[in-house]
């Protein structure tokens, strides 16, 4: 997944694990009067397989979200393998497990740490010989999402399938306080030129309390901006595509210069502020670990979309689960991977409003509908424009700096921008530089 400090907690997901249907078998013997065959025209019973231990490594994903998703339909389907689990945590990072000899035989990547947490330690294994083994159907996905992998060395190799969550970005809106003030609710399809146009009205004092009209996860916004656009460029040292971001940031900062929505001291204080009642509008990740209070009434609507910019969502996209080059067991590691990508898997996340990765309508449309809170919103606001296209990955044989690095630069200079420290000339000026920078202390890492 991409990464970003998000608030996060653990609704309860209260999974009903589709459990998978066996067929069963006659115990007839001798002739087969009601089939014509004999005994030894009779299908064999499949050989019993010897039993094994598989270690399946995700990080940041609990023990307990594993075994409500997946573990009742694993050990159901593969009842001669003892699957054992493990997230990260303290001396349990994959590197850790690395390092002791434990290595998972399934890993569930992501793209940010694709090659620090699994490439970069000799770990990689293209999945497309077995998708041809498998005839496994890679249309069943959302292409954006597949593309995304396979452009990451740019190479067209499949290190991993995508895995449910992703998390699309969308406008929440108070709609206590839009009924407060008679302000008519925001609606799917809107522009940003729109959206600024509500914060401005949303923006008020009432009984002395100040109301901000709008307030974002701005390392999600500027991360997953309209365009796509990466932090540092794919083609050399450096921001990219100056324009671009001159755009993205002066769209975000204009609702900011509101007076009464100016920046606060944080951007931690600024996505709080409407999980407190304080803000009229947020940008954020739609995400079943955002927390947000329940006395807030609360609803969604699409992200807005920017002049130029394709109207599609901006999003964070998927994990993937991985092989280990060094697991004995590849094959049965992918016939794990597939059951864990069932469509009946992802319906049952889909009701629970967890966003699948297939392109399957039917499930896309189910997003929410057995969850307590979700049910009560307008979820069909996360798939109303699709994914937009990945992000540029870095040209083979540039040295990369970690996304976490990136984004915290990109969310300094638009803080000093936002806050009054510099204009836009000299904050993207000083992120160019910035960046220039962490490439020069990566280089020198590999040295």
């Amino acid at each position: 997944m991409r990464k970003s400090k998000v608030i996060s907690f653990c609704l309860p997901l209260s999974m009903v694990l589709a459990l998978m249907t066996a067929c069963g078998t006659g115990n007839n013997t001798g002739n087969d009067s009601g089939n014509g065959k004999t005994a030894e025209e009779k299908p064999k019973a499949e050989a019993k397989k010897d039993p094994y231990s598989m270690l399946i490594f995700a990080a940041g994903v609990s023990k307990e979200e594993f075994d409500k998703r997946f573990r009742g339909v694993l050990e159901k389907k593969f009842p001669h393998i003892t699957f054992n689990y493990q997230t990260s945590g303290t001396g349990n990072n994959i590197t850790d497990l690395v390092t002791r000899g434990e290595i998972p035989d399934l890993i569930r990547t992501d793209i940010p740490t694709l090659r620090t947490g699994y490439l970069d330690l000799n770990l990689g294994v293209d999945l497309t010989p077995y998708v041809t083994k498998y005839k496994y159907d890679l249309n069943r996905f959302n292409p954006v999402f597949i593309q995304e992998i396979k452009d990451y060395t740019r190479d067209g190799k499949l290190f991993g399938l995508p895995v449910p969550p992703f998390f699309p970005n969308v406008l929440y809106y108070n709609k206590d306080l839009f009924d407060k003030f008679g302000v008519p609710y925001p609606k799917d399809g809107m522009t940003w030129d729109e959206a600024y146009d509500l914060s401005k009205k949303m923006t008020r004092t009432d009984g002395g309390k100040q109301i901000r009209g709008f307030s974002a996860n701005l390392t999600g916004m500027l991360r997953d901006n309209p365009f796509s656009q990466a932090i540092l460029d794919p083609e050399k040292d450096g921001l990219t595509d100056q324009d671009k971001w001159t755009k993205v940031f002066s769209n975000l900062k204009r609702f900011y210069d509101v007076q009464g929505n100016e920046y606060p001291k944080t951007a931690a204080d600024d996505m709080n502020m409407f999980g407190k009642g304080e803000a009229a509008l947020s940008a954020n990740l739609h995400s079943v670990y955002l927390v947000i209070p329940p006395e807030i009434n609360w609803d969604i609507v699409s992200l807005p979309t920017m002049e130029g910019a394709p109207k599609r969502v901006s999003q964070r996209g998927p994990a993937y689960w991985s092989i280990s080059e060094t697991s004995k067991h590849k094959d049965e590691a992918f016939e794990v991977i597939m059951e864990m990508l069932k469509d009946e898997i992802q319906m049952e996340d889909s009701k629970q409003g967890i966003p699948t990765t297939l392109n399957n309508k039917d499930i896309q449309n189910a997003l929410g509908s057995e969850h307590a809170i979700y049910k009560t919103k307008n979820m069909k606001a996360v798939s109303f424009y699709p994914p937009t296209d990945p992000t540029p990955k870095r040209k083979p044989g540039l040295v990369d700096v970690p996304l976490a690095s990136q984004q915290s630069a990109v969310s300094t200079a638009f803080v000093d921008y936002v806050s009054g420290k510099t204009d836009l000339n000299t904050a993207l000026r000083q992120l160019d530089e910035k960046l220039k920078q962490l490439v020069e202390e990566e280089k020198a890492k590999k040295k």
